[in-house]
């Protein structure tokens, strides 16, 4: 049997050299931040070459466009040039807004 690591989501990503840093993140069940969000808590690090991060992001690209294909999710529109991207509350860039998008009954109350 193989480890499995499960993630919320991916806070930073360091480059230095020849080397990918991805640092991977969950949200805390008992911490919380000034808003009452959950906390980022660091969980792991993933160490790449920079060829295989190259690599693993073409992966990934077709990994989502097979789940756009499906109809698992759907691609938004482009936002205006001048509109920054949202941030969702563990720092990832979205292209939209929680307040535009329906919510799906099966989501946590932790993800507001």
């Amino acid at each position: 049997m193989h480890a499995e690591i499960y993630t919320d989501g991916i806070d930073e990503i360091t480059v230095g050299g020849a080397i990918v840093r991805v640092d991977l993140v969950s949200l805390s069940p008992t911490e919380r931040d000034a808003n009452n969000a959950p906390k980022k808590v660091f969980r792991q690090r993933l160490i790449f070459s920079v060829e295989a991060f190259a690599n693993s992001v073409e992966v990934m690209q077709n990994a989502l466009q097979g789940l756009v294909d499906a109809g698992v999710i759907k691609r938004n529109q482009p936002r205006a040039s001048g509109d920054p991207p949202a941030m969702s509350s563990i720092g990832e860039r979205t292209t939209t807004t929680s307040s535009n998008m329906p919510r799906s009954p099966n989501v946590s109350t932790n993800f507001r």
